[in-house]
């Protein structure tokens, strides 16, 4: 399912704090490189990868490649950076925060009244 304008604009929100999880370095486009993408991907959902020292050209056409083989969304492509995202399947359960304990009413000190 294509993301919508809103759904872009919201990733790219939230992307702006990411760091690049994978570097695609001079070997190129590689079949470690697409597996390692695609783990990321299982791991965060959304990820930046960046690509070093190719032209604007071959950029896109790299971030065609990893969306035909990962199955992911581009959200956006700045400079050498590449956003994807790629909808988890399950989300995981958020774990159950621990109960804490009440806290004792505090003791009544009688010793201040007059």
């Amino acid at each position: 399912m294509p993301l919508t304008a809103t759904d872009r604009r919201a990733l790219k929100a939230r992307a702006h704090a990411l760091d690049p999880v994978v570097i695609i370095g001079g070997q190129g486009l590689t079949p470690a490189v697409l597996k390692e993408i695609d783990v990321s991907l299982k791991g965060h959902e959304l990820i930046k990868v960046k690509v070093a020292g190719e032209d604007r050209e071959t950029r896109l056409m790299m971030l065609s490649e990893i969306c035909a083989a990962t199955g992911a969304e581009a959200v956006q492509s700045i400079g050498r950076m590449l956003v994807l995202y790629r909808e988890s399947p399950e989300a995981p359960p958020k774990p159950a925060r621990p109960k804490r304990k009440p806290a004792r009413a505090p003791k009544r000190s009688f010793q201040n009244v007059r």
